[in-house]
């Protein structure tokens, strides 16, 4: 079996994130469920977009965060997501690329328009999201490359993916393909709307497909339908190789290989924004994963990486996250 050459391709949803802040009272006028997720259409996309203040536009999506802060923490990142040979699409090629990860997937020369989501920053630093998901829904078995899933230690993939039935073909050729090679699994929830819109699927997933799954306290609740933490944490424990759990400002809980690990927060001076969190934390613990960082210290760097990206504006980290690396072998309070 040949060595892996990437420490993580992740497959999502290729989005370029159009940033503003709003008024709560925004929201409650355009009807928008704040702090979660919304698939919406092109004319509500033209409408909304409209109506939203002066923002700032940057390549993104979940998955695709996460390999740029793999990417930047020092690791080896590659990525397969669906844009169209439009402006976005040269802006999401150019951005990734620039970050160091490895992107081949083939633009689509006609159909729907590259994807964006419309994120409305409030002043308590949530963030509610509308997406217009355009080529992403032409994602399928055809854009996963086996040779490309099989050259990384961990395919990591979004719970969105769960949405467009193309992606979803996708995401399961992706998982055989790995599984297929010896490579590891990793999934994040998402959301807890899309935990709800396929729980069973989901269940059935990380039971029996997924090595390492990533979900805050919100999705991990609804994936078991239950009503507290504790109770999620012992079910997944049973269920995956390892689970990495986020809450919010009380830290984040990993369980695996018998170990349990209570990680508290980074410290931060004020969250600005907290578009990115779970993304960045992610990629810390991914890195750390590939880098046979013990589970710990694999919070640790997540809990960094996440605490510098609320810091500011943005899903991207604007400072030199590598030097977290090594500050992620020191301890952090519970």
């Amino acid at each position: 079996m040949t060595q892996p050459t990437m420490d993580v391709v992740g497959i999502g949803n290729a989005i370029v994130d159009v940033i503003a802040h709003a008024e709560d009272s925004f929201l409650v006028d355009n009807a928008l469920a704040k702090g979660t997720m919304t698939l919406i259409d092109a004319a509500q996309a033209e409408a909304l977009y409209g109506a939203m203040g002066a923002g700032v536009e940057v390549s993104g999506g979940s998955a695709a965060n996460t390999m740029v802060g793999l990417a930047l923490l020092g690791g080896a990142a590659g990525y397969v997501g669906k844009i169209s040979e439009d402006t976005l699409g040269g802006v999401f090629g150019h951005d990734i690329g620039a970050a160091g990860v490895r992107f081949e997937t083939a633009a689509s020369a006609d159909g729907a328009p590259t994807a964006r989501c419309l994120i409305l920053v409030t002043d308590d630093a949530q963030r509610t999201m509308n997406t217009y998901l355009g080529a992403c829904v032409e994602l399928g078995p055809d854009d996963i490359d086996e040779a490309f899933i099989a050259a990384a230690k961990i395919t990591y993939m979004e719970g969105y993916l769960w949405d467009p039935p193309g992606a979803k073909q996708a995401f399961r050729k992706a998982q055989g393909i790995a599984a297929a090679h010896g490579r590891r699994v990793s999934l994040s929830l998402s959301d807890p709307f899309c935990v709800e819109r396929h729980r069973a699927e989901l269940r059935e997933l990380v039971e029996h497909h997924v090595d390492i799954l990533f979900a805050n306290e919100d999705e991990i609740l609804s994936l078991y339908q239950v009503g507290d933490f504790d109770t999620a944490l012992q079910q997944v424990s049973q269920h995956c190789e390892i689970a990495a759990l986020t809450r919010s400002e009380h830290g984040s809980v990993v369980v695996g290989h018998g170990e349990v690990h209570v990680i508290g927060a980074a410290p931060v001076a004020r969250v600005k924004d907290t578009t990115g969190a779970g993304d960045l934390y992610a990629a810390g613990f991914l890195y750390g994963i590939t880098h046979d960082f013990d589970l710990a210290r694999c919070g640790r760097l997540g809990a960094l990486a996440a605490g510098e990206v609320i810091s500011h504006f943005g899903p991207k980290p604007e400072s030199d996250i590598a030097q977290l690396v090594a500050a992620s072998a020191r301890p952090m309070a519970a």
